[in-house]
């Protein structure tokens, strides 16, 4: 190929990738803002009720005292219910923004230290728009996209930690690159405190972070060839022994030994016919997700991104270190498969905690998934990158480059957006009832509240279902209606009955 061919088709590609960085962008940046802008519709439902009135009259630590003493020992999860639902129901509707700004900063950051790390220059545009498409699946892909995003009792316990988690892998690497002893010591103690917040946060994801620190020290190890210094392998010990505090503290609380005193006897979950109904959900559930083919999304824009990355930067052989020194094969390929692994065994731990706590129809809480489908997502669009990389070396060393690239990145492109294009019935269904509910509910909270004014304690309610939440009279004994009697302590009345 003639010197001015190449230089044509760079030109070319140049010009192609902010096209089709910019078409995933406006697509999935529009599909997630839809979601900020819903936060304006928001209105309690189900948990809201409760975590709201406590918030209100209790405040922060009386909120936090209530949860350890009397709920589920969740104390992170309950401070920062009181934080959102402090200042009555603004922070319940910029929560999903709030989420959505710092998950996509955390991973435009995430994927530049990623691609530092393979050699390549990070091209931006690209990273935000990888960015917001893995963020636009795992929001809209499952089957419960209102209590992913939108439910802010849903996202404290199971899209916060992954946001934050996010962040504190950053933190992480930060810390063991810290040539200073003060600076890596603070990250240090900050990787043992943030785990204790993980594991009185949620139990899922103290799981699944749990497991993929556990494995990443492991493979730390500098005998084994990837590190060359112990400050990995410390992290993650502190890591791990903070999430294990934390979960010793959450289930020896007096809310969790009340909560498990409420659940009727059982069978072992190590006795062959949990293990085996554990395991026939755990299919049932894998068969959910693989039935949502948008979760390849993720994939696809991450060979994007790993074909546009680096253009004008010399890739190194893989495997290269900045030290020169390349790492063992063996040590390389256990690093590459760590996230199938912990995907794999991280799914089977949210499907035993959900088993264990809410009996065979555990699995059907869809929105404990977030917390192994954002490491499985992630997982993909970064085996994109890779696969990418080496395709935009490959075509290069035999003189194909002229139309591989080009078809590679149009291609990549359209399965992207192709899989953005699925959700949209789902957001629009999503906007509708959305936006229909909390008409309806503002008229119905503006009735209720003139008749509490002129003094009547015994209400008319008419329940308003969203999300496969529960409402008021959910069950048929009034005693044990614990969201009947939530909206009556908001409404600051003795009792409601159904109109």
């Amino acid at each position: 190929m003639s010197t001015a061919s190449t230089e044509g088709n760079r030109r070319f590609v140049r010009r192609l990738l902010p096209v089709a960085g910019g078409c995933l962008v406006a697509a999935a940046g529009a599909l997630i803002a839809v979601g900020c802008f819903l936060g304006l519709y928001l209105r309690p439902t189900s948990d809201d009720w409760c975590a709201a009135w406590k918030s209100r009259d209790l405040g922060v630590l009386g909120i936090t005292h209530d949860f350890y003493s009397t709920q589920n020992g969740r104390i992170t999860n309950a401070f920062l219910s009181g934080i959102v639902y402090g200042d009555g129901l603004a922070g319940m509707k910029i929560l999903p923004t709030v989420i959505a700004v710092a998950f996509t900063v955390g991973l435009v950051l995430l994927g530049v230290q990623f691609l530092r790390c393979l050699g390549v220059k990070p091209p931006v545009l690209l990273l935000i728009a990888a960015s917001l498409a893995v963020q636009a699946v795992i929001y809209y892909g499952g089957t419960r996209s209102y209590q992913v995003l939108l439910w802010a009792p849903a996202t404290i316990s199971h899209t916060i930690p992954s946001v934050i988690g996010v962040w504190a892998l950053l933190l992480g690497i930060w810390t063991v690159r810290q040539p200073r002893a003060a600076p890596r010591a603070g990250g240090f103690a900050a990787a043992f405190l943030i785990g204790f917040a993980i594991g009185t946060l949620s139990e899922s994801f103290s799981l699944v972070s749990g497991l993929l620190a556990a494995c990443v020290g492991l493979l730390a190890v500098p005998r084994l060839g990837l590190a060359r210094t112990w400050h990995p392998f410390t992290w993650c010990l502190l890591w791990c022994s903070g999430v294990v505090c934390g979960l010793i503290v959450l289930t020896t609380s007096p809310g969790a030994r009340w909560r498990r005193a409420q659940q009727p006897a059982k069978e072992s979950m190590l006795s062959a016919g949990e293990l085996r109904g554990t395991y026939e959900d755990w299919l049932h559930m894998w068969d959910t997700v693989t039935g949502q083919w948008a979760y390849l999304g993720a994939a696809a824009v991450g060979l994007l991104l790993g074909l546009g990355a680096g253009l004008a930067a010399p890739v190194p052989a893989p495997g290269k270190r900045e030290s020169g020194r390349a790492a063992p094969r063996k040590m390389l390929v256990a690093l590459l498969l760590l996230p199938v692994l912990v995907v794999v065994l991280g799914s089977f731990a949210v499907v035993v905690g959900l088993r264990s706590g809410y009996g065979p129809s555990g699995w059907t809480y869809a929105r404990t998934w977030t917390n192994y489908l954002v490491p499985m997502e992630l997982a993909l669009c970064a085996y994109g990158v890779l696969l990418g990389v080496w395709a935009r070396r490959y075509p290069a060393r035999r003189g194909a480059a002229s139309v591989a690239l080009p078809a590679g990145i149009v291609v990549a492109a359209g399965l992207a957006l192709a899989s953005l294009a699925v959700l949209v019935p789902s957001v629009k269904q999503l906007t509708t009832a959305t936006v229909t509910r909390a008409v309806a509910w503002d008229a119905q909270n503006h009735r209720i509240r003139t008749e509490a004014a002129a003094g009547a304690t015994d209400l008319g309610y008419r329940p308003l279902y969203i999300g496969s939440l529960a409402e008021p009279f959910f069950t048929s004994a009034y005693e044990r209606d614990w969201v009947a009697a939530c909206v009556s302590n908001w409404y600051g009345i003795e009792r409601i009955h159904p109109l």
